[in-house]
């Protein structure tokens, strides 16, 4: 099975057309959330984190991710050493994961011929590189953008603004991938899911 890398930015609308593959059929692959099972359920990560970060990241053994966040985004040579430690596993979790799949596959239990990986940093963090054997970005206008985060969030447009200055330009993610999705409410977006979703299929083929 082939794997397809979806990314985007904040608000882009990434996580709507990943359901959207998902009701075809495609099994997903949610990096964030999956990297937040490995914190709640592998000791020796946490044990990892604690001796790069300091004892008081885990709370009753539990991980502190706000002052886990507090750390590492003020100190980009820690950034890196915790990213060293997390993303290893992170890619070992996602390959049994895809042979879980293929497994079911064989069985008539996954209908896709390839699957998901859905992650907001996959262009940005050399370490999962190769992982995808293509990828597709979803855009949309920066005002449509914040304005869907302010609408499902507490932050301030200063606060969005800060954190998509934080993130990967469109222009750059568009130009690495293979796909591009537009979420902008003009064009419309089940026949750019099911133009990738058919070109990912003869791929295996």
């Amino acid at each position: 099975m082939r794997t397809l890398a979806v990314t985007g930015g904040i608000g882009s609308g990434k996580s709507y057309v990943v359901r959207m593959f998902a009701a075809l059929g495609v099994p997903v692959y949610d990096a964030d959330a999956r990297t937040k099972g490995l914190y709640a359920s592998d000791p020796g990560l946490l044990s990892e984190l604690k001796t790069l970060i300091g004892d008081a990241v885990v709370r009753d053994g539990v991980l502190d991710r706000q002052y886990m966040a507090s750390r590492i985004f003020a100190d980009k040579e820690l950034l890196s050493r915790v990213e060293a430690a997390v993303f290893p596993r992170v890619l070992h979790d996602f390959r049994r994961w895809k042979e879980a799949c293929e497994i079911a596959r064989c069985g008539d239990g996954v209908s896709s011929g390839f699957v998901i990986m859905e992650s907001a940093i996959y262009l940005e963090k050399p370490a999962l590189a190769g992982t995808a054997d293509r990828v597709l970005t979803v855009i949309c206008p920066l005002e449509t953008r914040v304005r869907r985060v302010m609408l499902r969030s507490a932050m301030t447009r200063k606060q969005v603004l800060e954190r998509m200055a934080n993130q990967c330009d469109d222009a750059v993610r568009t130009a690495l991938s293979d796909f591009t999705i537009i979420s902008d409410f003009e064009h419309p977006l089940l026949p750019q899911v099911w133009e990738a979703y058919s070109r990912m299929n003869s791929l295996t083929i």
